[in-house]
């Protein structure tokens, strides 16, 4: 892998880690195009996420350091309970992670991924639409039944191209919870999971030095400044409303996918 390489990468990671389109799903297309065996990169695959993970902490540092603050405090408080429920939330992708890590791993590498990517980008596309022409019951805080639900939607976008932040905001925003609440709490909820995810893959010792160091903090650059612009932008368009923009996106790009592995 290149330098050029790693920072289109990084570019693609960091755009759609946040936006509703699926960051695994677009990997792999990039990697289709640049002919980079992505998953066989586990080194600069970790150091993607990582970048995506300082970005969400830079934008959304006042709130994570007001949650921090409340942890401490000797009274059941609104930081704590929040922070409950990103907890609740985890739970079903844990699940996940433990038990089908390896299947969907396996699958990342089967000749038909890109069938599997376009159907998921499909999917997606028709929850965003689904969610944006809904009007439920607006409520004022997300509850502890609705963040173990949002989790199950999370856990469910494990799949590639079944958009992560698209199925979470989706599901809350059809839960009834408000937009920039929704969007904040999708954000925060993935911290830990990929940070935990991180922190497994170093630990299993199978990080190689198979991307040489230039393109490597290429990579984490180009991830990290444009994971800080789609993470603003995401929450601004949430809270617009805009979303079935990127449902019209993800039906195109799931029909392209589908065509492509036909032909």
């Amino acid at each position: 892998m290149d330098t050029l390489q790693a920072i289109l990468l990084g570019i693609v990671q960091g755009i759609t880690e946040f936006l509703p389109v699926s960051s695994s799903g677009h990997l792999q297309i990039a990697k289709e195009l640049l002919g980079v065996e992505i998953e066989e990169n586990l080194t600069f695959d970790v150091t993607l996420h990582a970048a995506t993970v300082l970005s969400t902490l830079v934008v959304l540092w006042s709130e994570v350091r007001r949650l921090v603050q409340g942890l401490f405090s000797r009274r059941f408080n609104a930081e704590q309970a929040y922070v409950l429920k990103i907890v609740l939330s985890m739970i079903p992708i844990g699940i996940v992670g433990f038990a089908l890590k390896d299947r969907i791993d396996a699958m990342l590498g089967a000749p038909w991924i890109l069938a599997v990517v376009g159907a998921m980008l499909l999917l997606t596309a028709a929850l965003l639409a689904f969610a944006y022409y809904a009007k439920p019951r607006q409520k004022e805080d997300i509850s502890y039944r609705d963040a173990f639900i949002i989790g199950i939607a999370q856990a469910c976008a494990a799949m590639p191209g079944l958009s992560r932040s698209g199925s979470t905001i989706a599901t809350g925003l059809l839960l009834g919870n408000k937009k920039a609440a929704v969007a904040q709490f999708s954000f925060l909820m993935v911290l830990a999971p990929i940070l935990g995810e991180t922190l497994l893959e170093i630990a299993s010792g199978k990080l190689t030095a198979g991307v040489a160091a230039g393109p490597l903090l290429a990579g984490f650059a180009a991830a990290f400044v444009t994971g800080c612009l789609a993470c603003r932008f995401m929450i601004e368009t949430v809270k617009q409303g805009r979303l079935i923009w990127f449902a019209l996106y993800c039906a195109v790009a799931g029909g392209i996918c589908i065509i492509s592995y036909c032909i």
